[in-house]
C-alpha cells in the first residue's frame, strides 16, 4: 500500500510539471493552430538562466526563477515574431519544419554558449519531507511545490482566460480568428501574448523539472517537451483542463510503468497508452470534435 501511494504521489508530482509544459503547447495550438516544437528548448534556456543566476551570481532562487521567466518570455515573443509570424498563411507543414529548425537552433546555440558538459542544477527546494502513515510514507518538499505550483498556475490561467480582456481575446481568436479581427481584436498581438505566457510557464516548469532531475545539458528540454506534447494530445490539445488531465495521467502512468514493470520500457508504455487512447477517442480525453462547414 505504501509503495503504491509513493508511486502515485511521485506520478502526480511529475505529471504536474508535464501539465504546466503542456499548457504552452495547448494554448499555442488552440489560438494559432500550430505546434511549437521549440517549446521544449525554451524549457532548457530557462533552466540555464536559473542555473547561472543561482550558481554563478548567487542570486536568490526566487529571483533566479523570475529572471528565467523574463528571459523565456522575451525569447518566446522573438521566436514568434521572427520564425512564425511570416508563416501565418503558410501550409502547416512549413510551420512544422520551421519549428523543428528553431528547436535545433536553440539546442546548438546552447551548446556553443554553455558547452555540452553536464551541469548539476543546485538543489534549492530543501527541507524535511512530510511524513504520513506513521512515518512510512514520506512526501518531499519538491513534490508538494510541484503540485501547488501546478494548481496555482491552472487557477490563474483559468481566471485570466475567463475574466480579463486579453484572455477573452484569446478565446475569441481560438474560436475564429477572422471574426475576432472583424470585432477589433489584434490577432497578431494576441498570438504574441500567447507565446509569451506559454514561454514564461515553460521557464517555471523547467526549474521544477530540474529540481527532480538535476542534470542539465543542451538537450534537457527535448524529452520533457515531447512528453508534455503527448500529454496535451492525450487530454485534448487546445483544452486547458485537457492539458492538466493529460499531464497528470501521463506522469502517473510513467511512474507506475517504471516502478511495476521496467524503467527501460516506461517511455514505450507511455506512448503505447497514448496510441490506444487516440484509437478510441481521436480528439483526446477532453477534446471536442470540430465540424467544418463546407
Amino acid at each position: 500500500m505504501v509503495k503504491f501511494l509513493t508511486f502515485l504521489i511521485n506520478g502526480v508530482s511529475l505529471g504536474s510539471v508535464y501539465a504546466i509544459i503542456a499548457l504552452g503547447y495547448t494554448m499555442v495550438y488552440g489560438i494559432a493552430k500550430m505546434l511549437n516544437f521549440a517549446h521544449g528548448d525554451v524549457i532548457m534556456v530557462g533552466s540555464y538562466m536559473c542555473f547561472f543566476a543561482i550558481s554563478s551570481y548567487h542570486m536568490n532562487p526566487v529571483a533566479g526563477v523570475l529572471l528565467a521567466m523574463v528571459v523565456c518570455t522575451l525569447l518566446g515573443m522573438v521566436i514568434e515574431r521572427l520564425a512564425y509570424k511570416p508563416l501565418r498563411q503558410a501550409p502547416s507543414l512549413a510551420v512544422l519544419i520551421t519549428a523543428i529548425g528553431v528547436s535545433y537552433f536553440l539546442q546548438n546555440g546552447a551548446q556553443l554558449l554553455w558547452g555540452s558538459n553536464n551541469k548539476m542544477f543546485p538543489a534549492f527546494l530543501k527541507g524535511d519531507a512530510f511524513s504520513f502513515l506513521g512515518g512510512e510514507l514520506k512526501v518531499s518538499v519538491t513534490t508538494v511545490v510541484n503540485v501547488v505550483v501546478c494548481v496555482v498556475v491552472m487557477l490563474a490561467l483559468t481566471w485570466f482566460t475567463g475574466k480579463t480582456k486579453m484572455g477573452k481575446a484569446m478565446r475569441a481568436c481560438s474560436e475564429d480568428k477572422g471574426a475576432a479581427q472583424l470585432m477589433g481584436i489584434n490577432v497578431d498581438t494576441t498570438i504574441s501574448m500567447t507565446f509569451a505566457i506559454g514561454s514564461a510557464l515553460a521557464a517555471v516548469a523547467g526549474v521544477l523539472y530540474m529540481s527532480s532531475y538535476p542534470i542539465l545539458v543542451p538537450t534537457t528540454g527535448s524529452m520533457p517537451g515531447i512528453k508534455a506534447f503527448t500529454a496535451a494530445v492525450f487530454g485534448g490539445i487546445g483544452s486547458i483542463p485537457g492539458a492538466l488531465l493529460g499531464g497528470l495521467l501521463l506522469g502517473v502512468i510513467e511512474i507506475f510503468a517504471g516502478g511495476y514493470i521496467n524503467t527501460q520500457l516506461q517511455n514505450a508504455i507511455v506512448f503505447a497508452v497514448l496510441i490506444v487512447v487516440l484509437l478510441v477517442k481521436p480528439t483526446g480525453l477532453l477534446g471536442k470534435q470540430i465540424r467544418e462547414k463546407v
